[in-house]
């Protein structure tokens, strides 16, 4: 069966999990190797963050031209190139002879790391529609929210073989392959009919047009700001983990494991409801969980006399399943504002997400990773934020119903007028 004629939603999820796999392992799989990097290069733990900041800067500032550059040219080849780059600079990691050029290599992994889910959310919306579309995005994600549990554990167990340099080895090898089944599974689902130019006019058309949407805005606050309360957690793992909740390098599971497990939980339900239930009510239900969530992790921060597991990580589990239950719906309403532009209209939420996370990471993370109570505040925070934007999209949504009607008598009005004679 030829490329032409092959059912493009075949291999998919399997494809775009793997896709997704890319983000979380260049990020959690290295943390077992701080230690090891800062020792090799003489450098300290704010330099060792650094790996991660730069990495997700990149990846932000690029997710914003993904999206456009496979509008122009398709889905596929960008995927392809983005992920050849990828295994390059992971090889290019691995053999680093200094801290800077490792610190290039990672900035090369961020530009090229983004492209698999940012064209990959535009390929669902390319393919399929409604209720279809949100089961495949809760099923990608379901397959996708077992990387981070598991990165951090091959990551120290690489770290035993081959030190850390082994973690990069492991990434290319993983997506030397995953170029392989992309050449060989995937299916293109942009046709050249549909393509835009790629010029920098139209496309700071295009994003000033997203920009003018205003029901736009609350709803990548929240898709952007849920995650970052849970990500707060991701970006501190390293001094959690060996600082407060005084573990070894094998302790990273204790993080991850109910985090995953939630988000895994998350995109079940999510999936299993679509179609049953209202969009509303899923995304409610999200935050429901991250709430509960949150308030569970200030009550054993504030009565523990100190932070231990399973207790200060076990709320986690919650709150990825809030997440996850949230995010497939969130996504397929931003992508449908602008069916026209979905790959811009991806980049521009995953844009937004990475300049999150990124802050988080720089910034809220060495603020607030030293103690579990600063870590909920935090999370509470910024989960509060998103549900401001969702509680504004849908008290918009709520007015425009309202405002239908009046609206099309007006039109009726005016028509009317306009086909009076003089």
């Amino acid at each position: 069966m030829t490329s032409a004629t092959r059912d493009p939603r075949r291999h998919l999820p399997l494809i775009l999990a793997a896709l997704s796999m890319i983000g979380p392992f260049s990020i959690d799989a290295i943390f077992p190797g701080f230690p090891d990097i800062g020792h090799a290069f003489g450098v300290g733990e704010v330099a060792l963050q650094q790996l991660l900041s730069v990495y997700l800067l990149a990846y932000a500032v690029m997710s914003l031209f993904h999206g456009a550059i496979s509008d122009a040219y398709g889905r596929k080849p960008v995927i392809v190139v983005a992920m050849g780059i990828y295994a390059l600079a992971s090889m290019g990691a691995a053999l680093a002879p200094s801290f800077g050029f490792l610190l290039a290599c990672r900035v090369v992994q961020g530009l090229c790391g983004g492209a698999g889910i940012v064209v990959g959310r535009a390929i669902v919306r390319d393919t399929m529609h409604g209720e279809d579309a949100q089961r495949m995005m809760s099923k990608v994600m379901m397959i996708f929210g077992i990387a981070p549990a598991i990165a951090p554990i091959v990551g120290a167990w690489l770290l035993g073989i081959d030190g850390w340099r082994g973690i990069f080895w492991a990434l290319t090898a993983f997506t030397v392959l995953l170029v392989a089944g992309i050449v060989r599974f995937l299916v293109e689902s942009h046709p050249v009919e549909k393509r835009t130019v790629f010029r920098p006019r139209p496309l700071l058309r295009g994003y000033m047009a997203i920009a003018r949407d205003l029901p736009f805005w609350p709803l990548a606050i929240a898709s952007s700001v849920n995650f970052s309360g849970l990500f707060l957690y991701i970006a501190s793992a390293p001094h959690l983990i060996r600082d407060v909740l005084h573990l070894g390098a094998d302790g990273f599971p204790w993080l991850f494991v109910p985090t995953v497990s939630g988000m895994v939980t998350g995109a079940f339900i999510s999936g299993r409801v679509a179609g049953r239930v209202s969009a509303a009510r899923t995304v409610g239900w999200g935050y429901v969980c991250m709430l509960s969530s949150c308030a569970f992790s200030l009550f054993f921060a504030l009565v523990l006399d100190a932070p231990r597991v399973p207790w200060s990580t076990l709320p986690l589990a919650l709150y990825g399943c809030g997440v996850q239950l949230a995010f497939p719906t969130l996504t397929i309403l931003l992508l449908d504002r602008f069916p026209e532009q979905r790959g811009g209209v991806s980049s521009v939420q995953a844009f937004g997400s990475l300049i999150m996370t990124a802050l988080v990471a720089g910034v809220l993370s060495p603020m607030l990773s030293s103690s579990m109570l600063f870590l909920a505040l935090g999370a509470t925070s910024l989960c509060g934020v998103g549900l401001v934007g969702w509680l504004w999209y849908r008290s918009m949504e709520r007015r425009r119903v309202a405002l239908t009607p009046a609206a099309a008598a007006t039109e009726v009005v005016s028509q009317i007028e306009r086909n009076e004679p003089g």
